[in-house]
């Protein structure tokens, strides 16, 4: 028998949920702007004069503005690629979406949207930015969608529109959120802040005051533990990626309606127990590439937790009651996934009951027998080391 042999424990429906270590939003045409509504048709062209009419001739009608280089067409304004470096003039007054990525623009003016009163998504992605006039963004009534990732911002731009829901700020060069930087926002749902230099200490009390966030991620900073205050009505909370060390007993009990939380890829090598019954409606956890040594305290009280990512740690044992409650009558949901692969364990020492509470487990327990190495369409379970399994027998 192999003394050294790792676990290679992957179990799912389909497919498991996509981890939080993904990337973040990126935003690759103007197309891609989220709409819920059709934002209307081309202007339609006006009829030719009436044959034989006596009056005199009039004027050829306006055609529709568009900035040079430029594509307008149904409320859609596309300036991608085009070095431009500052925001082109001429731009309609009607524009929903309005794609200005991958451009050299190097600061935002007073004036640069002004009668833009029916724009609803703006990308700014990809730019030179480091300016943004106070006024910038006040004739923007009605945005919803703001994305101004990789650019040079070294704070959130002030007096955004009260009317955002989403911001993707990510890989600018922030290092302090200020109180009062995202005041006023309350229809505000998402926040991409991730890959920026952000430390704890720059989060000032009071930076998310007022927010009623669903989603926000801080991914790729330079976070060393969960950040304070964050809003509690969050539902996706993305922290991967990182320089955590621990989990602390309070630093989830705001958090009682968080659903996913991601922590992978720190330097996780404890979960101080209790921490997780804070999060009781969490349905998909992420600790994979950490530190620890053991299965975390508390899963068989999370009446909800579908998936649990913790390969790439330091796992050497794997109990028999680590995932599943003693009592069948306490846990509401099976496991979807629990994927444990890239640890020290054994899986010979693996109890087949460790995974009563998942879906599959009665395939896991045959195809453990068996020896099998098989990927099945409705549900996976794979076992193998670095030799073949009937080789270890």
């Amino acid at each position: 028998m192999l003394a050294h042999s790792s676990l290679l424990l992957l179990l799912c429906l389909a497919r498991l949920p996509a981890p939080s270590s993904a990337l973040p939003f990126e935003q690759r045409g103007f197309w891609d702007f989220a709409m819920d509504s059709d934002v209307g048709g081309m202007m339609s062209m006006m009829r030719d004069e009436e044959e034989g009419s006596a009056i005199e001739e009039l004027p050829p009608p306006e055609l529709p503005s568009c900035p040079f280089g430029c594509q307008c067409q149904r409320r859609v304004v596309q300036c991608s690629d085009l070095g431009l470096t500052e925001v082109p003039k001429g731009i309609p007054a009607d524009t929903k979406l309005l794609d200005l990525q991958n451009n050299r623009i190097t600061e935002l003016k007073e004036n640069d949207f002004k009668g833009l009163s029916n724009l609803y998504a703006l990308s700014l992605v990809n730019n030179k930015i480091s300016k943004v006039h106070p006024k910038a963004f006040v004739p923007l009534k009605h945005m919803q969608k703001l994305y101004f990732s990789r650019n040079l911002l070294t704070g959130v731009p002030k007096n955004l529109p009260p009317s955002l829901v989403e911001l993707r700020i990510h890989e600018n060069r922030i290092k302090k959120v200020h109180e009062g930087a995202f005041s006023g926002l309350g229809s505000m749902n998402c926040i991409e802040l991730g890959g920026n230099p952000i430390q704890n200490s720059g989060f000032e009390p009071g930076a998310f005051k007022g927010l009623k966030l669903s989603y926000l991620r801080i991914s790729e900073a330079q976070l060393t533990g969960v950040p304070k205050d964050l809003p509690d009505s969050l539902h996706e909370l993305h922290l991967d990626h990182n320089q955590i060390q621990a989990i602390e007993l309070e630093d989830l009990s705001r958090y009682k309606h968080l659903y996913r939380l991601g922590l992978g890829f720190n330097h996780i090598r404890m979960i101080e127990n209790g921490s997780l019954a804070y999060v009781p409606r969490l349905r998909e956890l992420h600790l994979e590439n950490n530190r620890l040594t053991a299965i975390p305290k508390g899963l068989p009280d999370m009446k909800y937790l579908q998936v649990v990512y913790l390969h790439s740690n330091s796992i050497s044992q794997v109990g028999v009651d680590d995932f599943c409650p003693r009592g069948f009558g306490m846990k509401r949901t099976f496991y979807n996934g629990i994927s444990l692969y890239s640890n020290p364990v054994n899986y010979w020492e693996v109890q087949p009951a460790a995974f009563r509470c998942v879906r599959t487990w009665r395939n896991y327990e045959g195809r453990r027998r068996e020896g099998e190495q098989t990927l099945s369409a409705r549900g996976q379970i794979l076992i193998s080391s670095s030799l073949d399994y009937n080789r270890t027998q």
